[in-house]
């Protein structure tokens, strides 16, 4: 149960970390104004940024190959612990996407300041949906690299290892010396992932500008 929940850690850290490497200020599509602004709620904006949310999450919870592929790759490091470790990921894989599916397009874009009535003022040209799915993917990769949600994400995990029986002892053994290894693991799979272009929100001639604008900064966030 410890590498699936763990996959819910990495996936929700990842969710977060990608947050951390996206400051608006770096972003040359954003223009931030002065901080006292007032700003009245733009709809059309904040529809853009909840269906392109709506996009990167449906990606998560589809490309489950590739989630997989990536535990299965660290349950190889556990030895004589591997075939438990597969099959704990085999089972308890369906956990990772129902917890990914609870994710709130809403919540994700008032977080970024696009469905806000009072905010600061983050104006997005319209025909750039490419910028607002980087914008949408940071945010929630950013969640994933808060201390306080890895921390609860453990937690979760050992509360799910009390279940499986006479694994228990050695699944919470698992998640406390390999849960932070998922965890990272897991961001960076998602770092090399380009979700947005995966989904179709970005053309073939916006990737190297887009990554020029998000690279440098998760580079140093690393």
């Amino acid at each position: 149960m410890m590498v699936s929940k763990a996959a819910f850690v990495l996936l929700g850290v990842m969710v977060i970390a990608y947050s951390s490497y996206s400051n608006a200020k770096n972003i040359e599509n954003l223009n931030i104004m002065d901080a006292n602004a007032v700003i009245t709620r733009n709809e059309k904006l904040c529809e853009i940024c909840q269906d392109y949310t709506t996009k990167v999450i449906s990606f998560f919870e589809k490309d489950g190959t590739a989630i997989n592929q990536t535990l299965y790759h660290v349950c190889s490091y556990l030895h004589s612990l591997e075939e438990q470790c597969l099959s704990l990921v085999d089972h308890f894989i369906s956990i990772l996407f129902a917890e990914i599916a609870k994710l709130q397009p809403e919540n994700i874009c008032k977080n970024v300041y696009l469905c806000e009535n009072k905010a600061l003022a983050h104006e997005l040209k319209y025909d750039d949906p490419c910028t607002v799915c980087h914008n949408v993917v940071s945010e929630v990769l950013s969640k994933l690299d808060d201390p306080d949600a890895q921390l609860e994400i453990i937690q979760k995990l050992l509360k799910g290892c009390s279940q499986i029986g006479n694994f228990s002892l050695q699944c919470k053994r698992l998640v406390l010396e390999y849960g932070p290894v998922i965890i990272f693991n897991a961001e960076k799979f998602f770092e090399k992932t380009d979700v947005c272009t995966a989904i179709h929100a970005c053309k073939a001639q916006q990737i190297a500008a887009i990554e020029q604008q998000f690279l440098p900064v998760a580079a140093a966030a690393v």
